[in-house]
């Protein structure tokens, strides 16, 4: 039970992994087959950080 009065925390990094979870569930139910390595790159943008992290 969360605790009366507004005290939540928020743990940014769990929300950003519940929410690429999603995508990658998204991704995973419009597919016709099973999603390929390079799919999931795609869909997490993992060659997109990759490049950031280059610069």
């Amino acid at each position: 039970m969360a605790p009366v009065g507004g005290t939540a925390v928020q743990d940014h990094v769990a929300l950003a992994e519940i929410e690429l979870c999603g995508e990658l569930i998204i991704a995973a139910s419009a597919a016709q087959e099973r999603l390929s390595l390079e799919s999931i790159d795609e869909v997490l943008k993992v060659a997109e950080e990759r490049d950031s992290v280059r610069r």
